[in-house]
């Protein structure tokens, strides 16, 4: 029997990306919506002001919480313009996903395009309840605000977010190409040597 992880999020298209960079493993991915009563218990909080602090509470809630092997994340964007917002607040930028990107180009519509410098961070906190063991790694991914939306893959920010490296915006790219060079495929990608060294 495959040992099981839990994947501390509800997001169906992040658990697949996940489920997809960890399938070399003898493991059991679930996210929240696998778990028999998930909706009985009440949601984890995110109350601290680094990505790091909110993947730890979620992973270390989730896996104490479930007795799991638990894996989690707090990603967002840092605009330089903007003093580093929307950052952890990336989620609660505003109430819709699909007005992320308006609400962002009219706060960035004065910003000169030598300044439009961004980063997407990603976070992972992977917790063992059994040996109260925990891990974090962080990926960082650098680009740049663009001043109209490009492209319809991805989701929230990506076709704003223009990588130089890949001539194209997150939503003109293909999920390979993203995955390649984003915050969490580098995250994802230190994750495995993790489970590789600690966890298996």
């Amino acid at each position: 029997m495959h040992k099981q992880l839990l994947v501390a999020t509800r997001n169906q298209g992040k658990l697949a990306e996940i489920k997809a960079a960890l399938v070399e493993f003898e493991l059991e991915v679930l996210g929240l919506e696998d778990i028999p009563n998930i909706k009985d218990m009440p949601d984890v909080e995110e109350p601290a002001d680094t990505f790091e602090g909110n993947a730890i509470i979620k992973a270390m809630t989730y896996g104490h919480r479930l007795k799991m092997l638990t894996l989690a994340e707090d990603a967002g964007l840092q605009v330089d313009a903007l003093g580093g917002r929307p950052g952890v607040c990336s989620a609660r930028y505003v109430d819709v996903e699909a007005g992320r990107c308006p609400k962002m180009l009219a706060e960035m519509k004065d910003v000169p395009d030598s300044n439009r410098g961004a980063q997407f961070v990603a976070v992972m906190a992977i917790f063992d309840p059994e040996r109260e063991k925990i891990r974090t790694c962080r990926g960082v991914y650098r680009g740049r605000i663009i001043r109209e939306m490009r492209g319809t893959n991805g989701f929230g920010f990506d076709p704003i977010f223009f990588s130089d490296e890949m001539g194209k915006t997150n939503a003109e790219m293909t999920k390979e190409e993203k995955n390649s060079i984003s915050h969490r495929g580098k995250a994802l990608r230190m994750v495995k040597e993790l489970i590789r060294s600690d966890f298996i």
